[in-house]
């Protein structure tokens, strides 16, 4: 079972003169997506007593989603406000105090044995007490299943950069799949390549490096020669939900290959290396057609033309 730890929150949606909300975060995102394809799933995240928080706790539950590790929270849901320019998603949070933002290292539940694969990323690595508190789930379980990291990195959300730089680095050299967009690059190691920070990451331990680039499709670095995946063509509503989706569509092909461990992270070949990168390309176009972070099923995905 593949346990995502980090932000849910509502996404304010621009809809008319106001705005919509909907279920969002970019780590829930990825438990949906990945519930919704089939994966078994896990959820680590506290969920609100407002009514914010049943909307969240919803579509988890359709997902078929274990909520058992969420602690329940009588403090306010985070909020984002989305601004889209040119189908680009912008945020404005609201998040002091919230119910994710309180979680303690302290707070961190038993993590059962069932629990396979650990993936982490988001917002929810940037203020403490909660980047503290995925950063010590990060270490109870590095040396029991793979770590897969998506900085997903939001400048404006950052007012420590020197510290949040320091906090990837720890989690770098815990992870075993690292997933990089331009814009996280460019924060993260600016004027650097993807060649060149790939092989700085591998060579760091990272076992898999991924690239992605909405139309341009998805790259994976690996010990063997670059794995390249286009982008499924589709009409864009918006891009809320494309990387999450992503990284829910390669964790469950790698799931469903046998290759989600340390040992089938080592033996990896260059078609389920394909299969992993096609699958998550294919799961992030379904989401980029339609409006917020609205991930597909299984049998919309099995029935989207090749």
């Amino acid at each position: 079972m593949i346990l995502c730890a980090g932000e849910s929150l509502i996404d304010m949606v621009p809809e008319g003169a106001g705005f919509r909300p909907l279920p969002g975060g970019a780590v829930y995102n990825t438990a949906i997506a990945l519930g919704r394809i089939g994966a078994p799933t896990a959820y680590l995240w506290p969920i609100s007593r407002d009514p914010f928080g049943e909307l969240l706790l919803r579509p988890l539950a359709d997902a078929a989603v274990d909520t058992t590790l969420c602690p329940r929270s009588d403090r306010l849901t985070t909020l984002a406000f989305v601004t889209l320019i040119g189908g680009e998603a912008r945020y404005s949070f609201y998040d002091e105090g919230s119910a994710g933002r309180m979680l303690a290292p302290a707070d961190l539940p038993q993590i059962p044995d069932e629990i396979s694969a650990l993936f982490i990323g988001g917002i929810s690595l940037v203020p403490d007490p909660c980047g503290a508190a995925v950063e010590e789930l990060a270490i109870r379980l590095k040396n029991r299943v793979p770590v897969m990291l998506d900085p997903n990195i939001r400048p404006f959300f950052i007012t420590d950069a020197d510290r949040y730089r320091a906090r990837l680095d720890r989690l770098i050299s815990m992870a075993d799949i690292v997933k990089l967009s331009a814009d996280d690059l460019e924060w993260l190691m600016p004027g650097v390549s993807f060649e060149q920070a790939a092989a700085d990451l591998l060579a760091r331990g990272v076992t898999l490096v991924l690239q992605t680039g909405g139309a341009a499709g998805a790259r994976a670095y690996w010990a063997g020669e670059p794995v390249n995946a286009p982008a499924t063509r589709v009409e864009v509503a918006d891009t809320i939900g494309a990387g999450d989706t992503f990284n829910a569509g390669v964790l469950a092909s790698l799931q469903s290959d046998g290759a989600l461990s340390r040992e089938g992270l080592a033996k990896l070949s260059p078609q389920t290396l394909l299969s992993a990168l096609t699958n998550g390309t294919r799961a992030a176009a379904i989401t980029v057609s339609r409006p917020g972070a609205n991930p597909p099923w299984a049998h919309e995905l099995a029935a989207l033309p090749a």
